[in-house]
Order: structure tokens, then C-alpha cells, then sequence
């Protein structure tokens, strides 16, 4: 599978004061020890080394998923990240009992290496009659029309090499990210105030995303 794109986005600017509050801690992982622990590697390969998560891309068709589950509506997610070879990966929201979007896909945060995106899935790209649409050239025009609304981006650049802290914030049908506490995108979009998201997992493509210090609040 290619690296996660939007079609369409509108550029979104946004006060620095939290979206949300942080309720309930209801997932926290340091990553100090050797074992995956509860992270799934659904399609490899993930890894615990040196006190962080590793994940790199070992399969052509897909990047490397690493999931931890949880219910979860609207919520806080802290990390650290660090792009170890990658040029970037994808913080998504999953709902596996969600019949209406591929592989139960809901909303995400795309980091690449000059902008960051937010995608409403559920009812954007991965939206079951979108995503059949796309795969036929022909019909280009009229799912185009469909993913109106449905992503932002802001340009940033997302350096090598260097720890930065992420907080995305999904509050109804909002999701915010800010990164080294500075404003990185937001998207109001009805998929995201999906009633249940089972799960939260990175999608690494390429050779390595380094993570670290992954905590998820409900948010209030």
C-alpha cells in the first residue's frame, strides 16, 4: 500500500490553548523493557529496543502496524517521535466492528516530511463506496467531489534525527495536533465523532520511526 494521501484539504490555523482536558489515564507506555508488551505488530515489524518503539516497513505492500487497544471516544494522545530513516508515518483511530470503511478505518494523522494532514476516514477516503470509486480512473472526478471537507494539512517540517512531541486531541467531531507545542492542524469532520474507537496504532513506511512516553487520556 502507498503512503496515506489526501486528495483534498483546506490549510487550518488555530489557537494554541488545548482543544480539551485531560480526563481519565487510561493507556501509558515508556517502553522500558524488551517485549512488545500490549502493542500488536499486525504487519511487521515492530520492536522494543533501547527503552523505545521501533517500527520499520518489511512487507512491499503495506507499512509496518503496530496497534494497542482500547475503547476509546474522544480522547488525548501524547508522544515522542523521532523519523529514524523514515521520512514519515501515520497515527490512526480504528474501529474493527465498523463495517463501513476499509479495514474499520476512522480518522488520522498523516506526519510528513514538510506538512502535516489529518484525515477523516470514515467518511473520507477509506469510506467503503469512496474507496471503490478511487481504484477506477474513470471515476476520479466524482469521488473528488466526495472528499471535500473530509482532510487538512498544515506545512511544517518534520525533521530527522530529532525527538518531537505530538498531542492530538479528538474531541466530537474535532481532532487538533499540536507538535513541540506549536499549532499542526485541524479538521472538523462528522467520521471523527465516531461513537467507539477500538484501537490506536502507527503505520511506519520505510525504514524506521523511533517512538516513546505514548499516553491516552478521555478528554473532557
Amino acid at each position: 500500500m502507498k503512503p496515506f494521501l489526501f486528495l483534498f484539504f483546506a490549510v487550518t490555523a488555530f489557537a494554541a490553548e488545548p482543544l480539551a482536558q485531560k480526563g481519565e489515564l487510561i493507556f501509558s507506555d515508556d517502553f522500558e523493557r524488551s517485549e512488545l508488551g500490549e502493542w500488536k505488530p499486525l504487519i511487521p515489524s515492530f520492536a522494543v529496543q533501547n527503552g523505545v518503539l521501533k517500527g520499520w516497513q518489511t512487507r512491499d505492500d503495506h507499512g509496518a502496524v503496530g496497534r494497542v487497544y482500547r475503547p476509546m471516544k474522544d480522547v488525548i494522545v501524547e508522544f515522542k517521535f523521532m523519523l529514524d530513516g523514515s521520512t514519515g508515518f501515520n497515527a490512526v483511530f480504528d474501529d474493527k466492528n465498523h463495517k463501513g470503511s476499509h479495514a474499520g478505518h476512522i480518522c488520522r494523522v498523516a506526519f510528513a516530511p514538510k506538512q502535516i494532514r489529518i484525515g477523516d476516514d470514515k467518511e473520507g477516503v477509506m469510506r467503503n463506496d469512496i474507496f471503490e470509486l478511487r481504484k477506477e480512473p474513470a471515476k476520479k472526478a466524482e469521488a473528488d467531489k466526495l472528499l471535500v471537507g473530509r482532510g487538512s494539512a498544515v506545512n511544517r517540517v518534520v525533521e530527522p534525527k530529532k525527538w518531537h512531541t505530538v498531542r492530538i486531541e479528538l474531541l466530537g467531531e474535532v481532532l487538533r495536533v499540536t507538535m513541540d507545542d506549536e499549532p499542526a492542524g485541524e479538521l472538523k469532520s462528522p467520521g471523527i465523532a465516531h461513537e467507539t474507537k477500538q484501537s490506536f496504532h502507527f503505520t511506519v513506511n520505510g525504514p524506521g520511526v523511533l517512538f516513546d512516553d505514548v499516553r491516552i487520556w478521555t478528554a473532557k
